[in-house]
């Protein structure tokens, strides 16, 4: 009965996945599980999901501009950044409500056409700033109680590949992926 209450929001959510021009993710517990692996000189390291970055190729080729908002540091959030050629990563940011309305600002993009997955509280300052809300399945309660929608999938593990997946459905760019498969037009 939750799966199918879920996917009826989902349905509901439709047309506003359509009108989406830019989609910021929190980094840590959102493309990745919220670990943190130290090595022996400090160095950090983080897993991220390669379905996910994928996804996020997938919506690049459908002109939607992707923005990494994150209140971290370490130097393996801007590798992955580099690595999708996303041109928006923001770390080490302080209040995401202020370097959000700066982003849209300078991309000429209004808050009915954002749309932001975080996992934590955090995340809940940008509320008013985006049409859209999401958290992945193992975002905190609060988030998740706020949330416009909950993904079926936990952060750094496909949740980032569902909205992915979502937003291309919406924008009907989907079922020809699923018959034809994907090549990269940058390659």
């Amino acid at each position: 009965m939750q799966r199918l209450l879920r996917e009826w929001r989902w349905q509901r959510l439709r047309t506003t996945l359509a009108q989406l021009k830019l989609l910021v993710l929190d980094v840590d517990g959102v493309l990745t599980d919220g670990g943190l692996w130290l090595d022996q000189e400090g160095r950090l390291q983080k897993r991220f999901d390669v379905r996910d970055g994928l996804g996020l190729r997938l919506l690049q080729q459908a002109e939607i501009q992707l923005a990494f908002l994150s209140g971290g540091l370490g130097g393996a959030t801007e590798v992955r950044a580099g690595q999708l050629d996303i041109q928006h990563c923001l770390v080490g940011i302080k209040d995401k409500p202020s370097a959000l309305e700066a982003l849209q600002e300078r991309l000429g993009v209004t808050a009915q056409q954002t749309i932001y997955l975080g996992d934590d509280l955090n995340d809940l300052a940008v509320r008013s700033q985006v049409n859209l809300l999401i958290s992945p399945r193992d975002g905190c309660k609060p988030l998740r109680r706020q949330a416009d929608a909950v993904l079926n999938q936990r952060g750094g593990h496909g949740a980032v590949r569902e909205l992915a997946e979502r937003i291309l459905k919406a924008h009907g760019a989907w079922s020809q992926l699923e018959q034809k498969g994907w090549r990269d037009n940058n390659a």
